[in-house]
C-alpha cells in the first residue's frame, strides 16, 4: 500500500511516516498543500492522510482537487479540529474518513488499512497463491505451513502478485506500489529483491518472469 501524508507539523508528519513504514507501507511526505497536491496529482496513492489547515492550499481545497480528479486515492483527514460540525465538514468535502488529533496510532494505522481496501478491488482479508498465504495485517505470510521470513519489501511484492490475481506486473508498477519516492527508478531494486523472495520461497517455483514486459503468479 502506498500513503501520501499531507502535515504540515514535520515532527508529526515524520513520526506517522516512519510508523506505517515499519507496518509495511510505502510513504511519501509533504509538509505544506502545494507539495502535496503536486505529489498526489501526479503519483497514484492508495491513501493520502491529509492535514485540514495547511500553508501554501489547505487540506480542504486538496481533497476537492483529488476527488474532481477522479483518482481512487481515499482521503483521510486528520485535524486538530475535532467536533462533529467539522467533522461533517470534512467528510461531506469528499474525505473518506476523518480522525482527531491528538490520536492513537494503532487506530490510525487500522483507519488507513480499512480505506486502503476501498482504493483497489476487493481483496480477501488472507491472500492465497497455490499453497502461500499471506496476512497482511499481522505481516504474516507462510508455505505449506511452513513460516517465511519476508522483509517488509518482499512481503509488499509478494502482496501486490497475489492481488493481480495472475496478470503480469511491470517492474515499473512494482518499483512504485512498494517503494516511496526516494526509489531510484533506475536501479536494480526490484530485481534483487525478486531473487531473494524466490530463494525464500523454495520450490516449485510461484513467481514467473515475463521477457519484457514484468512478473506474474503462476500458481493456479
Amino acid at each position: 500500500m502506498r500513503v501520501l501524508v499531507v502535515e504540515d507539523e514535520r515532527h508529526l508528519a515524520d513520526a506517522i511516516a516512519r510508523g506505517l513504514r515499519r507496518q509495511g507501507m510505502a510513504v511519501d511526505v509533504a509538509y505544506d498543500g502545494k507539495d502535496g497536491h503536486f505529489q498526489a496529482m501526479t503519483t497514484r496513492y492508495d491513501v493520502c492522510v491529509l492535514d485540514r489547515d495547511l500553508p501554501g492550499m489547505s487540506g480542504d481545497a486538496l481533497c476537492a482537487d483529488l476527488i474532481a480528479s477522479g483518482a481512487l486515492t481515499r482521503v483521510l483527514m486528520l485535524t486538530a479540529s475535532g467536533s462533529v460540525a467539522d467533522r461533517i465538514e470534512g467528510l461531506e468535502l469528499g474525505a473518506d474518513d476523518y480522525l482527531g488529533k491528538p490520536f492513537d496510532f494503532d487506530e490510525l494505522v487500522a483507519r488507513i488499512r480499512a480505506l486502503g481496501r476501498r482504493a483497489t478491488p476487493a481483496a480477501p482479508p488472507v491472500l492465497r497463491a497455490g499453497d502461500v498465504t499471506l496476512d497482511p495485517a499481522r505481516l504474516h505470510a507462510d508455505r505449506a505451513g511452513r513460516p517465511l521470513e519476508l522483509t517488509r519489501k518482499e512481503f509488499g511484492l509478494l502482496s501486490v502478485l497475489i492481488k493481480a490475481g495472475g496478470a503480469v506486473v511491470s517492474s515499473e508498477e512494482l518499483l512504485e506500489r512498494v517503494w516511496d519516492a526516494n526509489a531510484d527508478p533506475f536501479t536494480t531494486t526490484v530485481r534483487v529483491t525478486m531473487m531473494t523472495l524466490r530463494k525464500k520461497l523454495g520450490e516449485p517455483v510461484l513467481i514467473e518472469t515475463v521477457v519484457g514486459a514484468g512478473y506474474r503468479i503462476s500458481a493456479p
